[in-house]
């Protein structure tokens, strides 16, 4: 019986047609939409380029969408402490924060829920977020993650119908499987995540037990311009612990603001929380020997292949005072870099450099980094004027100058911080798939890495909200995505949902 089900479920695996409508998207100017799942990029696995335009009106209708709160990450709470780096990484990164062992830097983070809005629980099955902003004498470093290594999507052209599709339905205001798992179904990519999310991961005990990812991998540049792609890992030293769903049940009838209640407690009673940084590095000239594409976010950096090097100690000493100036009002952005550190040709991470700073600058104002909280330690030298709560160009001698080149300009260029240059040849503009996908391999290695009661969890959580979903065509192409992952993950999910032989041969 098992082995028939099996069949009829690889059978299904790509025989499953969605409905299509007549109408064709377009722009808001109205210009027909060619591509709405992929990035306009150099190449199949270059940068993304700032003339998709579509790409762009995209992000920033998506990062106007709530006023005031943040469209994600909406919940949280934050801390400030130091990062003392414990071993010298100067021969691949020029970013003084890593540049000596024993060098302190004093930082700030906000650990938040993702889709939930700014009052919800703090029980909800949601990814974290896991910010870190530190102050470096060169401007303020932002390593902007979660608490999964991995996200749903490869490409910031999804992000907001990916959002779309978590956030309360338009109509009844509810959040609902029907919507995302329908998202879902079309998303193969999103394999990996759903069943990560989906373990009791999903749920952590608390924001200081649970470890971070910086997800994305970046370029990290020494002072002799070469490149090492890196990515960043945070252990959590209190361990990493999480609730069950019924546990989670339990909490919220208590208190459903615990993990902040918690951290704070912690740090109140000195008891301070600790994360030690890895990271893990890839020389460009290896970027192609794997068997996925290492700048595709949905993938991890397996600790086997690629070692992971601890290079210091974050350490949380320090409630906020005021919430709302120093939590509500931090803004992060992983666009926030410094000397030796560059973004990667990550095609999420591409689009999140430009919607994170445009959202703060909806959020809170054109000079957000002017506010306390987001001040770096040496005040800023630019000729960007005005707006609300500007301080413009009054510091200088004249301040009718402010425009560069001048012979009477007060600020020049410093050479030694331009950015790193790549050599492009023989490449396309295109916009398309990358095709190094291999969607389904990590989540299967993940879900055979879990012991027998987590994978039980994860099949009670999973199918708790997938059994929701009245589309059997969504629920088939779903258990075939897991089945794709690992066998008796996809046959658990279909038995479950009381799927037999007859429902695989429709």
């Amino acid at each position: 019986m098992k082995n028939k089900l099996a069949s009829f479920i690889m059978l299904s695996i790509g025989l499953l047609s969605f409905s299509q409508t007549d109408q064709t998207m377009t722009t808001n100017g109205g210009v027909p939409v060619g591509d709405n799942q992929n990035s306009k990029t150099v190449g199949e696995y270059g940068p993304v380029l700032l003339e998709d335009i579509h790409l762009v009106e995209k992000l920033a209708a998506f990062d106007r969408e709530r006023i005031p709160e943040r469209v994600v990450h909406p919940r949280g709470a934050g801390a400030s402490g130091y990062f003392e780096a414990t071993k010298d990484m100067s021969a691949y990164t020029k970013a003084v924060v890593f540049a000596k062992e024993g060098k302190k830097t004093d930082l700030a983070v906000r650990f938040s829920t993702v889709i939930h809005g700014k009052g919800s629980p703090e029980t909800a099955r949601d990814p974290r977020g896991f910010a870190v902003k530190f102050y470096t004498e060169q401007g303020n470093y932002d390593i902007v993650g979660n608490n999964l290594p991995i996200f749903f999507i490869r490409d910031a052209i999804k992000f907001p119908d990916m959002v779309h599709s978590l956030k309360p339905s338009p109509v009844t205001n509810k959040q609902d499987p029907n919507r995302f798992f329908d998202f879902f179904s079309h998303v193969p990519e999103a394999t990996h995540m759903l069943t990560r999310l989906y373990t009791d991961l999903g749920i952590p005990k608390g924001y200081q037990f649970m470890n971070g990812s910086s997800v994305h991998g970046y370029k990290w540049i020494n002072k002799e311009g070469k490149v090492t792609y890196v990515k960043y890992s945070w252990v959590s030293k209190q361990g990493e612990k999480n609730l069950t769903v019924e546990e989670a049940g339990a909490q919220q009838a208590k208190d459903w603001q615990h993990a902040t209640v918690s951290l704070r407690k912690d740090i109140d009673d000195k008891n301070y929380p600790q994360w030690d940084l890895y990271v893990q590095m890839i020389k460009p000239e290896d970027i192609h020997s794997f068997d996925f594409w290492p700048l595709d976010a949905t993938k991890d950096w397996p600790a086997d292949k690629i070692e992971k090097i601890k290079i210091g100690t974050m350490t949380l000493n320090e409630n906020p005072v005021n919430y709302f100036e120093q939590v509500e009002s931090i803004a992060f952005s992983p666009g926030a870099l410094i000397p030796g550190v560059e973004p990667s040709e990550d095609k999420l991470l591409q689009g999140r450099l430009f919607s994170y700073f445009d959202t703060q600058r909806h959020r809170l104002g054109p000079n957000f980094l002017q506010l306390e909280i987001n001040k770096p330690l040496e005040e800023p030298n630019n000729y960007n004027s005005d707006s609300w709560n500007s301080a413009g160009n009054k510091r200088f001698e004249n301040p009718d100058v402010n425009y560069q080149p001048s012979e009477k300009a007060a600020l020049a260029e410093d050479h030694q911080f331009k950015q790193s240059e790549t050599t492009l040849t023989d490449v396309t503009i295109t916009q398309k798939k990358i095709s190094k996908t291999n969607d389904f391999a990590q989540p299967g290695e993940f879900y055979r890495s879990l012991n027998k009661q987590q994978q039980d969890n994860l099949i009670k959580n999973l199918t708790g909200d997938l059994g929701q979903v009245t589309d059997k065509n969504i629920q088939k192409t779903m258990i075939g995505y897991f089945y794709r992952a690992d066998r008796d993950f996809g046959m658990r999910v279909a038995k479950e949902l009381g799927f037999s032989q007859k429902d695989f041969m429709n």
